[in-house]
């Protein structure tokens, strides 16, 4: 079961590892990223974030697709972290149980817009978390647990 779909620019880290997992209830945490599987040093630092007593699987999009579709993970109370819109918009068009995208850090660069606290996001993101919308996901902006949902409609 996907209890959560993150976007996090720093993927797995102590506000993720810890607040996150612990208010979610995961028993485990998919990391689906292109470059981390084949990055040794960004490999390791995950897996020094990763809580106690939680599994952590690392795959690139596509095999974490093909994991979600195979059944393989629905024993796990699963929360899902990537690194970009993009890559949660593959996900979630790939995969219609994914029903909530939490947007937690996305850094600000030149040519973003901020649409909250620490989520900056290009034009063609926006379209993308409106393509999200458009297929029934929930897409809310916040840092922790106990900060105050902001749903994107409202935003964008």
């Amino acid at each position: 079961m996907i209890l959560l779909t993150r976007v996090d620019h720093r993927l797995l880290h102590g506000q993720v590892a810890f607040s996150w997992t612990q208010n979610l209830g995961a028993d485990c945490i998919l990391i689906a990223n292109n470059d981390v599987p084949n990055n040794e040093i960004r490999k390791t630092t995950i897996k020094l974030a990763k809580p106690q007593g939680v599994k952590l699987v690392i795959k690139t999009i596509d095999d974490a697709i093909e994991a979600l579709k195979s059944g393989v993970t629905d024993k796990y109370k699963l929360f899902i972290v990537v690194e970009s819109i993009a890559d949660a918009h593959k996900l979630a068009e790939a995969y219609p149980a994914i029903k909530q995208v939490n947007l937690g850090g996305i850094k600000s660069k030149e040519g973003t817009r901020s649409l909250g606290k620490a989520v900056n996001v290009f034009p063609e993101e926006e379209e993308l978390l409106k393509k999200m919308v458009d297929l029934g996901v929930y897409v809310e902006i916040r840092q922790v647990p106990s900060d105050k949902k902001v749903e994107v409609t409202e935003v964008l």
